[in-house]
């Protein structure tokens, strides 16, 4: 499986149910989310922005995403939403593996470049320096219609978040990809 596969299994429609632990103050709490992941191609005005933000040549691009959410948390009624574009910029001598361009970082609210690998079995790894934390997150397929994530925060000389993450497809297989085919690349 490369990125751009992995960006078309993880279209759709998910719930997302996130277990965080605080390990600084020994907590734990629950999220539930509504995610929707939507493919973007090279040329999509938005892939090319944010290329052009980057200074990266949108032909060296690989594939895109737009990823948008709507939860909440335990600890407060709040809601949290949002939406965030991320294109992928494979390395020349070796596309498993590549820069991950973001609109918006997971750990802090600001635009942010990681990186990216594709294991052998398909999970992809997500490794995302901040100016005061470094987060890396691991997302696989258990099945076509259920996805995984663990990740961990590291802030300050020390971990502080963990969390694991379930997500559940709502409608079905993948759009870009026939249902045997979706299944094939997850068993490969």
């Amino acid at each position: 499986m490369n990125i751009e596969e992995f960006f078309q299994l993880s279209a759709g429609k998910w719930f997302s149910h996130r277990t965080s632990h605080h390990l600084a103050f020994k907590q734990s709490e629950d999220g539930k989310s509504e995610l929707i992941i939507e493919t973007l191609p090279a040329d999509h005005p938005e892939v090319i922005k944010l290329c052009q933000q980057y200074e990266v040549v949108p032909s060296n691009t690989c594939s895109g995403a737009r990823v948008t959410w709507n939860g909440t948390m335990e600890w407060d009624e709040e809601k949290h939403s949002g939406s965030t574009v991320l294109v992928s910029v494979p390395d020349a001598d070796n596309p498993d593996e590549g820069k991950l361009l973001r609109e918006m970082g997971y750990a802090e609210k600001a635009p942010v470049a990681g990186r990216y690998k594709i294991d052998q079995d398909g999970a992809l790894t997500l490794t995302t320096e901040y100016e005061t934390m470094w987060s890396e997150e691991r997302l696989w397929f258990a099945s076509p219609n259920l996805r995984m994530r663990v990740s961990v925060l590291k802030r300050f000389g020390g971990f502080s978040m963990a969390s694991f993450t379930s997500e559940i497809r709502l409608g079905g297989s993948p759009a870009d990809a026939k249902p045997s085919e979706a299944t094939n690349s997850v068993s490969s």
